[in-house]
């Protein structure tokens, strides 16, 4: 039996963000077709930032091992990233479903291209409310903004 938590604000230390931004990397090579390599290269120093600054950082552990993260700001899921072999386990429900019940979240940003993560959102009761173009860096990858109904 895996051992399994969940830590809120834990000390982001470099070696902390370095393993969640691995985390980010693999997660968006299983999830995200539409980025490649150099995307992701080219985001990585924003992730890395936005594990450090974030208001709320939320780290899933098994066998004392980061497995996926959720970064909280104002009422906004910011990020939320599994390790591929994690994803469809429940753990990311659990994040959503602690996001919403405690944190009092009601909005996240979806990239369109990523039609599960659309659909899982919708889930729990996202809509979409405005589309933009653009990412947050001005690429041309269109973002979904949706909120709880």
């Amino acid at each position: 039996m895996s051992d399994e938590m969940v830590v809120e604000n834990p000390n982001r230390t470099e070696q902390l963000i370095s393993e969640l931004a691995s985390v980010w990397e693999a997660s968006v090579k299983a999830t995200h077709m539409f980025l490649n390599e150099r995307d992701i290269i080219a985001l990585r120093s924003f992730v890395e930032t936005g594990i450090k600054e974030v208001d709320n950082l939320i780290v899933a552990y098994e066998n004392q091992k980061p497995i996926g993260f959720m970064g909280i700001a104002q009422g906004k899921i910011e990020m939320l990233f599994l390790e591929p072999a994690c994803i469809g386990k429940g753990i990311g429900k659990n994040l959503v479903t602690k996001a919403i019940h405690e944190h009092e979240v009601s909005y996240v940003d979806v990239n369109e291209q990523n039609p599960h993560a659309v659909d899982f959102y919708k889930r729990f009761g996202f809509v979409v409310y405005e589309r933009t173009e653009f990412d947050e860096q001005g690429n041309s990858f269109p973002i979904l903004k949706m909120k709880l109904r």
